[in-house]
């Protein structure tokens, strides 16, 4: 059994699959370090991931990063640099049950001296039970986990399994890192384009970076696809690129980093009263194609939360604009989107609301069910009001303004002051109508 397992192991090695076709992507990826373009600070001559890959040292890692970023090249490239057998597998293809069998053939290796790297591509698709499975084998060495995620590892990945491994967070590849990727590729007569094909100007290449938004696979995947639809005869155009994007998505994850990060820029430019910022997060939500009613939701919250009685209107536009989509749908419904977020924006602000609640209910956990004043309660029977209830209340509209200066909180909270409305529009007409009607109380009311 060892003889064939050995065999098998032999031919899987020396094993060179042939395809007819290849994306464009795949034919070049780099097979040594000094190919691989960006990540200076891992890559570069002093870039610790460098060092690991040449010494042949590599740790357990976690490569996290958006797509097209270079995790799985990083990988391909370790694959050529190590002595250790190179295991390849994909989280989306396969279950626990085939993992246990490459856990097996790895702690065979291990007896016999031999290093397994695991390579889990999508391991964020192992759940965090399943991923419990290469924790004795991470622990005692049997194997080096190596597992690519798009995923933060914070929240998908298993804290046990995660406090044995490196996290490596990998950025989006920037602009001049892509053009030298298409350069390379046009350049490349063997795998990549090569001669024969029409020359892309500087513009077109621009404009397929750009779509591209950091993603190397897409950059070189746009690019074939452009190049396919021209001739010697007739080069590539702008116009050629841009009815190829027609109706591209952008990068965006709704469960993911992507979905929480823009949409917690989108609360903070409008927290900061910049406009344009929340209307180009605003945008870049709704493009993207997350769904307007969640972007509505939180501007209905912002509205209280961060608005509030500085100026009471943003709530009602904020509803009101939620009711228009409802009956207007998109894309007519954008117009009072964009209405909402940049009156939102430049409204005045105020917390004192959402921090009075706060602190309203801090008070209620710590002293419980206080008793209320008897002058406040409820008195529907003559047994009721024989008991002093409602006896002494003092109803305001009988009084000259219509305020009467009662005690209202119950005996043990009296003088506690929960709302402290700011100086902010509205806001500060209320703070000095408290004053002229709470005279003699604290002036920070």
């Amino acid at each position: 059994m060892a003889d064939l397992f050995e065999e098998y192991e032999d031919k899987l090695e020396s094993t060179v699959t042939e395809s007819a076709y290849q994306p464009l992507a795949d034919r070049i990826r780099p097979q040594t370090i000094d190919q691989m373009v960006g990540h200076e600070d891992l890559l570069g001559e002093h870039g610790f991931l460098r060092r690991a890959i040449v010494d042949d040292r590599i740790p357990s890692l976690i490569l996290w990063g958006p797509p097209g970023c270079g995790k799985t090249t990083i990988a391909h490239v370790i694959s050529h640099h190590t002595e250790a057998f190179f295991e390849p597998f994909s989280a989306v293809l396969g279950g626990l049950p085939e993992v246990r069998v490459l856990l097996k053939r790895a702690r065979v290796r291990h007896k016999k001296g031999r290093r397994t790297i695991l390579f889990m591509d999508e391991i964020h698709r192992f759940n965090k039970g399943q991923q419990d499975a290469f924790l004795p084998y991470v622990e005692e060495g049997t194997i080096i986990l190596i597992g690519a995620t798009t995923e933060n590892p914070s929240f998908t990945l298993n804290s046990a399994l995660l406090s044995r491994c490196r996290v490596v967070q990998l950025s989006a590849l920037p602009k001049e890192a892509l053009t030298v990727v298409l350069e390379a590729a046009l350049n490349d007569s063997d795998q990549g384009l090569g001669s024969g094909i029409p020359r892309p100007s500087n513009e077109v290449l621009s404009l397929v970076v750009q779509a591209a938004d950091g993603d190397a696979r897409r950059a070189l995947t746009l690019l074939e696809q452009t190049l396919a639809h021209c001739s010697m005869e007739e080069p590539p155009t702008a116009e050629t690129v841009s009815k190829i994007l027609e109706g591209a998505p952008i990068r965006h994850d709704r469960d993911g980093d992507a979905h929480f990060d823009t949409i917690s820029a989108f609360i903070k430019s409008m927290r900061g009263s910049d406009p344009d910022a929340a209307l180009y997060y605003g945008a870049r939500l709704i493009e993207s194609g997350e769904d307007p009613r969640f972007l509505l939701r939180r501007i209905i919250i912002f509205a209280s939360e961060d608005i509030g009685n500085a100026d009471p209107r943003a709530l009602e536009l904020a509803v009101a604009t939620s009711q228009a989509y409802e009956r207007l749908g998109m894309p007519e419904a954008r117009l009072c989107l964009a209405q909402a977020i940049t009156y939102c924006a430049t409204a005045p602000k105020s917390n004192a609301s959402y921090k009075a609640w706060d602190k309203a209910v801090s008070d209620v956990r710590k002293y419980g069910s206080l008793p209320i004043p008897l002058h406040l309660r409820n008195a529907p029977t003559k047994l009721m009001k024989e008991m002093g209830h409602g006896k002494d209340y003092h109803y305001p509209h009988d009084a000259p303004g219509h305020f009467v200066k009662e005690v209202y909180l119950p005996e043990d909270l009296v003088g506690q002051r929960y709302y402290k409305p700011g100086d902010q529009g509205y806001e500060q007409r209320i703070s000095e109508r408290l004053r002229r009607w709470w005279s003699g109380e604290s002036n920070d009311v």
